[in-house]
């Protein structure tokens, strides 16, 4: 294992064999996570009424356990923060570090209705999910964004290759920067430079996910064209199914996926509030 000190937080990091300084240094997951981190540390001090005021956290070390590369590039890295205060008091410091993800909520309503009417029809993707033990998991279409910032046209693709709709990027609306923009002021004093996106597992995990929406208006048998239609891409390992629900029908279609409750709970408060 060798170790480097980190130049701009002057803190140490140990890397495990076959890893590189460069190759940590030039990882956006890595490089987003320490940024947010010391961001949030730094609110501490900055904060009389911060919780921590009084005796601060400090990041100590980060160790680098194992990683993933993805053909030559990194893709998944495991390490452990050492985070404690003055005290000696520490925080749960293991990150399973994978970077932000998109995902897209896609309603469609047939052209035969009235606009403004509730048939409303949501397009879910069926696909194998080792990690949850599963060979069907239902879920919102969703992908790992690999262009840093470009959320909105890594969404427009993935509902390209996963559902078969093109869309531009110009016309997909942000669920999540439209949730957060109306709660600003609170966001920026309790979490700082947080990104506008929802947090699946932060207890453990890195991945934040911005959610997107397009509704549009389509001929009724096209709805049912999409029905159990084979998409992906089989060169990726992606063998997913396409499954067309009812709107009214999401919440319990989609109850395992965060994403799709997010979304949908999302869509319904920005609609209350005449934001949608």
């Amino acid at each position: 294992m060798s170790t480097f000190q980190h130049s701009d937080y002057d803190v140490a990091v140990a890397l495990p064999e076959g890893l590189s300084e460069r190759q940590v240094l030039d990882f956006h997951p890595f490089a987003t996570w320490i940024s947010t981190l010391k961001n949030s540390l730094h609110l501490q001090t900055q904060n009389p009424s911060h919780p921590f005021h009084s005796d601060p956290y400090v990041l100590r070390s980060i160790t680098v356990q194992s990683h993933d590369l993805f053909g030559q590039r990194l893709g998944f890295l495991k390490l452990v923060a050492e985070v404690s205060n003055g005290a000696g008091e520490t925080l749960p410091g293991a990150v399973f570090m994978r970077g932000p993800s998109v995902a897209m909520l896609v309603i469609l309503q047939p052209d035969d209705v009235a606009v403004g009417s509730d048939e409303r029809y949501v397009l879910l993707t069926v696909q194998p999910r080792v990690a949850a033990g599963s060979l069907e998991f239902v879920e919102l279409p969703a992908g790992m964004v690999d262009e840093v910032g470009n959320f909105a046209g890594t969404a427009a693709r993935e509902i390209q290759e996963e559902l078969g709709l093109e869309i531009p990027s110009s016309e997909l609306k942000c669920l999540s920067e439209l949730a957060t923009a109306s709660n600003e002021a609170v966001t920026l004093v309790q979490d700082g430079n947080l990104p506008r996106a929802m947090y699946p597992s932060p207890g453990g995990c890195d991945e934040y996910i911005p959610l997107f929406v397009h509704e549009r208006r389509v001929p009724r048998e096209q709805l049912r064209e999409w029905t159990g239609r084979l998409t992906g891409l089989r060169e990726e390992g992606e063998k997913i199914t396409l499954k067309l629900v009812r709107m009214q029908d999401l919440w319990k279609e989609g109850a395992r996926d965060a994403k799709c409750l997010s979304a949908l709970a999302l869509w319904e408060g920005l609609r209350r509030e005449g934001k949608l």
